[in-house]
């Protein structure tokens, strides 16, 4: 009998031994090493179809990095900030740096460029510091889509400017940022002829540009003047988006200084965000942002946008809908911390499924390198996505819920406010009111919560905190605060 409690104890340390482990998270980060001597300044990144990386660096370089061999390879250099590109092939890159829209060819194959040829410089710069390029990307016909940063009110302007000067609205009281030449605070569309269109306008600082699966345009624009808090905009030609300056560049302007239109005016002339990031709650400053097209690889998020942060270690998942024939909807931090460093600037996804971080500080805060986030096959217990429905919201979740704590209608914590929108720096929230959560209704698979609210109203941000949610094995969940925008009710 001995015997056999012995063979039967060693036989479950066998297979204790030799059990594979279970990953503890859903999602692993791991730094990507630069070489010796490269500034970590990511601009930009994107991924070639064969899996390498090719990653730009303020200080000139154009880099391509092979995930397989770990090895880096100079492939252009001498560039002016870049902080956008677009791979062709492993021979030809579109960069879009300070000065132009650049095409790099390498064209005698032996890895490095010797070509370097202007696709569009057909914009002015007047040498702000704040005048920053972004893009490109493609759409289906083949177009090219770029934007320009305004011109910060705490940077000069040089003696010799390129483009027509217009000084209507340039550094003066009230400080705010300004478009002195064209097209600063557009969005243009590059034709395949080479011709260069304004598409739209009213952009502070459109850091980032990127495509849903259907589509639809989105642009990211930055807290500040005329920007309340952060935000994500689906961009539609010839639309208006709120900063003023831009529309000094508009096709037949002739009502001088915008900015000194009346503010109701300006608000009836502007198209509102889709989502809005609550400053300081959600983000301060975000970065490009990149629909999730793996298929699943990266997880249950398939078709949702992700978000870098740059000024805390954060990265945000944007969930929308249509309602009223307009895109809304809700931003949900999705990383925060866990390895993951600041300065989450640029992103891109990977042939394999993988998300990579390109991360930059530039003498704001944030960080330097690139880093790599993995989903490890392990199902996250989140919130999938956030529905405005007439009378509240659905919340359905990625597992099944907790029946017990998610019939609490104390578990369910919402405040509605708004941002104001006016020339001021920012904006505080305005009518914070407490929304209390009158009934629950959970769908029989218990993975969709019904909340109904005591009011819901147009203009809105809506922000939940979830207090004591499980999931139905007890596991916590992973983010416990989303915010809805609501521009329209359901009908």
């Amino acid at each position: 009998m001995k015997s056999v409690i012995i063979i039967f104890v060693s036989l479950l340390a066998f297979m204790s031994c030799t059990k594979k482990p279970q990953p503890e998270t859903s999602y692993r980060v791991e730094s990507i090493p630069l070489p010796d001597g490269l500034s970590g300044e990511t601009g930009a990144i994107a991924f070639l179809p064969d899996g390498q990386l090719v990653a730009c660096f303020l200080r000139g370089e154009v880099m391509i990095y092979n995930p397989g061999t770990r090895a880096w390879r100079l492939f252009a250099s001498g560039l002016h900030e870049p902080l956008g590109v677009l791979p062709v092939n492993e021979s030809e890159m579109i960069v879009m740096q300070r000065p132009e829209l650049t095409r790099i060819v390498d064209t005698d194959n032996d890895g490095l460029a010797d070509l370097y040829e202007t696709m569009t410089d057909d914009f002015g710069m007047t040498g702000n510091y704040h005048e920053w390029n972004y893009g490109p990307i493609k759409d289906e016909q083949g177009n090219l889509f770029i934007s320009f940063n305004t011109a910060s009110e705490w940077g000069s302007m040089m003696k010799e400017v390129r483009g027509k000067l217009d000084t209507t609205l340039v550094p003066s009281k009230p400080m705010q940022k300004f478009s002195a030449v064209p097209y600063r605070g557009w969005l243009m569309k590059l034709q395949a002829d080479g011709k260069l269109i304004p598409y739209a306008s009213g952009f502070r600082s459109p850091n980032g540009l990127g495509f849903d699966l259907h589509g639809n345009l989105f642009v990211v624009d930055n807290q500040g003047d005329w920007v309340g808090t952060s935000a994500m905009f689906h961009v539609h030609q010839n639309k208006f988006y709120g900063h003023p300056a831009s529309l000094l560049w508009q096709d037949g302007w002739n009502r001088g200084d915008p900015s000194k239109l009346p503010i109701e005016e300006l608000n009836q002339m502007r198209t509102k965000a889709s989502v809005l990031f609550p400053h300081g709650i959600m983000s301060t400053s975000p970065g490009q942002p990149v629909v999730d097209d793996t298929s699943h690889k990266f997880g249950p998020y398939a078709g949702q946008f992700f978000v870098g942060e740059m000024n805390q270690e954060r990265i945000m998942r944007v969930m929308l809908e249509e309602v009223d024939g307009a895109l809304q909807g809700a931003c949900i931090p999705f990383i925060d911390g866990n390895g993951l460093r600041k300065g989450n600037n640029r992103l891109a996804f990977a042939p394999d499924g993988s998300l990579w971080v390109g991360q930059v500080q530039h003498g704001f805060v944030g960080d330097k390198g690139i880093q790599r986030i993995e989903f490890t096959g392990r199902m996250p217990m989140d919130i999938y996505s956030m529905n405005i429905t007439q009378n509240g919201f659905d919340l359905t979740f990625t597992q099944p819920v907790d029946l017990e704590m998610a019939l609490d209608t104390g578990n369910y914590s919402f405040q509605h406010y708004y941002y104001e929108y006016h020339l001021k720096y920012g904006s505080d929230q305005y009518d914070v009111q407490k929304i209390p959560v009158s009934d629950v209704k959970i769908s029989s698979d218990h993975k969709t919560v019904s909340l109904i609210l005591s009011s819901l109203k147009p203009g809105y941000i809506y922000e939940l905190n979830l207090i004591n949610i499980k999931s139905s094995t007890g596991e916590e969940l992973s983010n416990k605060m989303i915010c809805y925008t609501v521009n329209n009710l359901k009908k």
